[in-house]
């Protein structure tokens, strides 16, 4: 036990410290050593509805040498930090730089319906227009899917507007607009630079069609009606000269030199966040079309190091929640929680074996086979709130929770058909537990849950930053989306991470492909593997065609399997630190809260509420 609760203590102070370089880098890397002022900002917008961004304002930006600024936008189940990318390295090029975060998004206010979603963007450019050192001349817009969606209704407002504030727009995987109402190409921009990051392998965006009317794949997008139609500035292009994608093309407008450019990186929908090609020509646009202050080469980027120091920042997280479980355990007030001796694998004849390869195998075709008919079943994906405030949760909860009861059908049939007969003890492998247990379980599970969290709120607090790896994350948070986590996607987690928990500790902790004791990280690899098998095998499926013909093997659960990307990291870890917590405890409930609760935090707190 003295020896078990010092390894624990050591590598809590391992998590401490790579949680404080992961935020003291990511710092020093977003605010360019200093030279950048970051502010988290909050402002009621003229429709009522307050709204949530961080600026940047490089150093030397005043009243008297105003710059030029862009207002950068996540898509649909983001946040602002999604653009870390973009706000980097615009902001390290002298440009005044807004992240927002979409209304219903991050830390900006609910709302009930996808227009008014659109329109958020608008208000960014409005409030980033009053400050006194940006240069209202030169404006430039940027979003990500529907932030881009947004873009262009930015655009329509402006349009409107008694003054014009929108000089440049940058919309990123996803499509301009091409016609009027009538079908017939227009030229909504006007005398405004307008460029689109047309992803080859974009899931949801860019496609046309072709002479014979079939609909056509988005690494073709640049050759068709649509796409040459906007780089001739919204002529009709029949008959005219194929022009090129990353090729900068003008033309005077109204006297005013305007430019169209399509950039089309081989890359997927939700990889345009996390890629250099992507960036550059983020870059390479607003250097074209505003100038930069600072000018740099585009393929000189830096915000790489700043994902590299969240991912550690995510590492030292997960060490943390483990070794912080382990050493408040072994307290005296929660000693009756850890084990004695660290709990080793039980021994499984052939028979045994054949119950594990089969579990693990049956219990992986049924999430795999569940998800894309479940999900595209279920209000997943809505656009106003319908029956629940999150529908992504809503749905990938659901999934969950059917995953953990087949889990436990699973182990009943398991035990009563083998387990019992074969000297299976629930009680010696920790499912049963005194009532007593059950509530220091309950309670340590809450202290590590929120011991671990306030060091994601600390990094928040100082220094501006979060942890995280492209589309996962630990952030902070608001405390209306923890009121939205408690039921129902809570309780559905908690079924599938306890169940799982139970599953992995308790009836699958075995000798399989053991020689030795201490090779026993053998059978936590397989377990974790298999945890992740639904999401790899219909990932495989859907972009190996994908990459090959240009479509989709499920194209009308593009969002959905989009979704899947976090887990391949999420249901893995999952199942290593529930080993690691259950072998110092022969508790399989305590890890399986905890997991359930940390993952239905980073589930609601990294997508769209509505109102």
């Amino acid at each position: 036990m003295e020896r078990a609760k010092s390894r624990a203590k050591k590598w809590l102070c391992i998590a401490l410290v790579l949680m404080l370089i992961s935020m003291i880098g990511a710092s020093l890397v977003q605010t360019s050593f200093g030279k950048v002022t970051v502010k988290d900002l909050r402002w009621e917008n003229d429709s009522g509805f307050m709204m949530s961004g961080l600026l940047f304002i490089p150093e030397g930006v005043t009243a008297e040498n105003p710059a030029p600024a862009i207002v950068t936008s996540h898509g649909m189940y983001n946040n602002r930090e999604m653009q870390d990318a973009n706000f980097v390295e615009l902001a390290r090029r002298g440009y005044v730089v807004l992240a927002q975060d979409m209304p219903s998004h991050g830390n900006s206010d609910n709302v009930g319906d996808i227009g008014t979603i659109t329109t958020g963007l608008y208000h960014s450019v409005k409030m980033l227009a009053t400050l006194p050192y940006v240069d209202t001349q030169r404006i430039g817009i940027t979003g990500h899917s529907l932030g881009a969606m947004s873009s262009n209704v930015a655009v329509t407002l402006d349009n409107m507007a008694s003054k014009q504030l929108i000089s440049a727009v940058l919309l990123n995987s996803a499509d301009a607009t091409y016609v009027d109402e009538g079908g017939a190409y227009t030229n909504v921009y006007g005398g405004r630079d307008v460029g689109i990051v047309a992803g080859q392998y974009d899931e949801f965006f860019l496609v046309d069609v072709d002479e014979n009317g079939n609909q056509t794949s988005p690494r073709d997008f640049v050759k068709y009606g649509n796409a040459q139609s906007f780089l001739n500035f919204g002529a009709d292009p029949a008959g005219g000269e194929l022009r090129q994608a990353d090729t900068v093309y003008h033309r005077d407008i109204n006297g005013e030199d305007a430019v169209r450019v399509i950039y089309n990186p081989a890359i997927i929908h939700p990889w345009s966040h996390f890629s250099k090609r992507s960036t550059a020509a983020t870059i390479s646009f607003f250097e074209e079309t505003l100038g930069a202050p600072h000018p740099l080469p585009a393929n000189d980027q830096v915000w790489q190091y700043k994902e590299a120091l969240n991912l550690v920042g995510l590492i030292g997280f997960a060490i943390f929640v483990v070794n912080f479980t382990v050493a408040v355990a072994h307290t005296p007030f929660f000693a009756s929680l850890s084990a004695e001796a660290t709990i080793a694998p039980r021994k499984t004849d052939k028979r045994g074996k054949a119950w594990f390869w089969g579990s693990l195998a049956v219990g992986a075709v049924f999430g795999t086979v569940l998800y894309v008919p479940l999900l595209t079943t279920l209000k997943s994906f809505t656009v106003f709130k319908d029956p629940w405030a999150q529908s992504s949760p809503w749905g990938v909860s659901v999934w969950a929770l059917c995953c953990g009861l087949f889990a436990v059908l699973s182990m009943t049939v398991s035990y009563f058909a083998y387990g019992r007969k074969n000297g299976a003890a629930p009680g010696a492998a920790g499912v049963k537990m005194s009532l007593g247990k059950w509530g220091k379980t309950l309670l340590l599970a809450a202290i590590v849950v929120c011991a671990s969290y306030g060091c994601v709120f600390f990094a928040d607090y100082f220094f501006k930053t979060d942890f995280r790896i492209w589309t996962l994350a630990a952030k902070a948070f608001e405390a209306d989306k923890l009121y939205v986590s408690l039921f129902p996607y809570m309780l559905f987690f908690l079924v599938y991470y306890v169940g799982n928990s139970v599953a992995i500790n308790c009836f699958n902790y075995n000798d399989v492909g053991l020689k030795n004791s201490k090779r026993r990280w053998i059978n936590t690899a397989v377990v974790a593997v298999a945890a992740a098998l639904p999401a790899i095998i219909l990932l495989v499926l859907q972009y190996a065609k994908f990459f090959s013909t240009g479509f989709l093997m499920f194209p009308d659960a593009n969002m959905q399997v989009v979704w899947l990307f976090p887990m391949l990291v999420i249901l893995p870890a999952a199942a290593v630190m529930s080993r690691k917590i259950y072998r110092e405890t022969n508790n399989p409930y305590l890890p399986g809260i905890i997991m359930g609760v940390i993952v239905t935090l980073m589930s609601c707190t990294n997508t769209l509420t509505w109102s």
